[in-house]
């Protein structure tokens, strides 16, 4: 079986491709897979340069996103059959403990999450739990199933579970063409809520504006935090949407508007930073945190996207042999929504 994955962590020349060991039959509950098309997502970055604390069975296989057909299924899987277009949402809870049994899985107490704690999806044929897939129609294609997955589902827990979004609110998004940032664009205009983005270049704005933000600032021309204030007559914004981190939480925090939220799933610039407490307390501000989503959402958002409400943006396909040239483009930066990787055999 051909996979992407690597030996030991590095730059993007750790990354292999080549033949591994076939995933066992699927167990009770489970299902295998050929994958057809995956995705790619700044984890994948993370976790092959590594990290203090992270522990990998190697060679590992990368990737987080995956669409395919299912191959065979396991004893007790009555849900599925060969043939079945599934995508696999990867983010996996035990569905045992008090969390998983509550609907909350994405808090589980065994969480995992496939090519980030555990073996990946960028592979001709993987093994997951069942309860982990959801139908792909007919007519939708694959690729653009493998690209929705994971920042489609962080997108939409944060905006709508964790920030309660509502109609009619005004949403700052620090950031223009990751993959995060597109799919929180078309939630937060779903919703109803009138967008601002900031951007580096004029490129991702019009990006940003192809999916529907109202306000585009470029921060190579102005101080954005300055100019968020004067376009909304010193007020600020209701919600602002910061997966930068170090670079610019402080800037975000002054554009929020009195009782204001901060919404962070990542931290591109950094994960540690300073800020001024009195912004907090004296504007009543809330910062919030969250990662994926439950399952009931992942479900939710995926069929607003097989609907045609949500559209993926995909940057470049690659060949899965290709996988090194797929993260050298990563690692530069030069992505402008989301790689997808074409799996054959």
């Amino acid at each position: 079986m051909y996979a992407a994955f690597f030996r030991r962590h590095g730059g993007p020349e750790v990354m292999e491709y080549g033949d591994l060991p076939e995933p066992p039959p699927p167990g009770p509950g489970e299902v295998l897979v050929a994958v057809k098309a995956a995705a790619m997502n700044r984890l994948d970055k993370w976790v092959r340069d590594g990290w203090p604390g992270l522990k990998l069975e190697l060679p590992h296989i990368t990737g987080s996103d995956a669409a395919g057909v299912v191959v065979a299924v396991g004893a007790h899987v009555s849900d599925w059959q060969p043939g079945d277009r599934v995508c696999i949402n990867s983010n996996v809870g035990c569905g045992e403990c008090n969390f998983c049994v509550a609907g909350r899985d994405n808090l589980c107490e065994r969480w995992h999450l496939l090519g980030e704690s555990k073996a990946g999806l960028a592979a001709e044929r993987v093994v997951v739990p069942a309860r982990q897939l959801l139908r792909v129609p007919e007519a939708f294609p694959l690729e653009q199933a493998a690209a929705a997955g994971l920042v489609y589902q962080t997108a939409w827990h944060s905006l709508i579970t964790r920030g309660g979004l509502q109609a009619g609110e005004s949403v700052l998004i620090v950031g223009a063409g990751g993959g995060v940032n597109t799919a929180s664009i078309q939630i937060a205009k779903l919703a109803g809520c009138t967008v601002y983005v900031v951007g580096s270049d004029a490129r991702k704005l019009e990006l940003a504006r192809s999916l529907g933000a109202d306000v585009l600032i470029d921060r190579s021309q102005v101080d954005w935090g300055k100019e968020v204030f004067r376009l909304t007559n010193r007020r600020g914004v209701d919600v602002v949407v910061d997966n930068v981190g170090a670079a610019t939480m402080m800037t975000s925090l002054r554009a929020a508007r009195k009782g204001g939220r901060i919404l962070t799933v990542g931290n591109t610039s950094g994960p540690k930073f300073e800020f001024d407490n009195r912004f907090m307390f004296a504007r009543h501000l809330s910062l919030i945190g969250s990662t994926m989503s439950t399952r009931a959402e992942y479900a939710t958002v995926m069929n607003l996207v097989f609907a045609g409400k949500l559209k993926p943006v995909i940057d470049s396909v690659f060949p899965l042999s290709e996988i090194r040239a797929a993260h050298e483009k990563l690692e530069r930066g030069d992505v402008m929504g989301k790689i997808v990787l074409r799996v054959a055999g």
